[in-house]
């Protein structure tokens, strides 16, 4: 079932992420995809090829409910260990899937055997996700989304289950970032403000960006609040209250909307 409060996550699996031998690209793509749709990303996580903890971090998202698209490790090589990850963190067992063993059968023929029918070995009760690149299908199931890890197969893929399975969600959630450039002020003397802030706006998160060689503003700080789009304008407006009462040289203002 779709909801409306629902978090958005994504891990990112493969010993060749962390050890720098490639370069993440799935981290920025699920941003800009989920902001194209009025959507947020909640939370990311990078993990090696360990099976203990990608079982261990399934489990935990499984059980919070939270939608999530898995990146790597659903290959058929010995280091691939997110499909029996996957079944293992869902309690069921690892079977072959009649409909994957066809796509991979229908792209590769008799080249489907021995090595690439195994990647049609998944969770027992998994969806297809198709793969629009080599028809070797990603997975999902208890709203976790397996794709692999190569971006121009995993991509399209996550913006088909988004599209197909969560349109109802798009802009349900709406939020806005207004923030203000402050000028030769400290983030700890900014604490106290932004604590009260929170403190009496609920539902409004308030953030601070230092930064030393802006090329355009040079040492500041970016502060702001985000929220939806009716908390904010009593938010911010306390906010200017408070660096007018600090006596804060301020600079120009930045409204960020979905």
């Amino acid at each position: 079932m779709q909801k409306d409060n629902q978090s958005i996550g994504i891990y990112i699996i493969g010993d060749e992420i962390l050890s720098g031998k490639r370069q993440d690209a799935h981290l920025s793509f699920v941003i800009q995809a989920l902001k194209a749709r009025g959507l947020q990303l909640a939370w990311a996580h990078y993990l090696g090829d360990t099976p203990a903890q990608i079982t261990s971090l399934l489990q935990a998202s499984m059980q919070h409910g939270d939608i999530v698209f898995s990146f790597g490790g659903i290959g058929a090589t010995p280091d691939d260990y997110t499909r029996q990850c996957a079944a293992d963190a869902a309690g069921v067992a690892l079977t072959r899937h009649p409909g994957a063993v066809a796509e991979i059968e229908a792209q590769y023929g008799e080249g489907a055997y021995p090595k690439r029918v195994l990647m049609a070995d998944l969770p027992a009760g998994a969806e297809l996700i198709p793969n629009p690149v080599n028809r070797v299908a990603g997975f999902a199931i208890n709203q976790h989304y397996f794709v692999p890890g190569f971006p121009q197969m995993a991509h399209p893929m996550v913006e088909w289950v988004l599209d197909t399975h969560y349109a109802g969600l798009f802009r349900r959630n709406a939020w806005c970032e207004q923030s203000v450039i402050v000028y030769g002020a400290m983030e700890a003397t900014l604490t106290p403000l932004m604590e009260a802030i929170e403190a009496r706006h609920a539902g409004v998160k308030v953030f601070s960006l230092p930064s030393v060689d802006h090329p355009q503003h040079g040492r500041h700080i970016e502060l702001g609040v985000k929220g939806g789009p009716d908390l904010i304008p009593p938010a911010y407006a306390a906010l200017l209250q408070g660096l007018s009462q600090l006596g804060a040289k301020l600079g120009p203002e930045l409204v960020r909307k979905n």
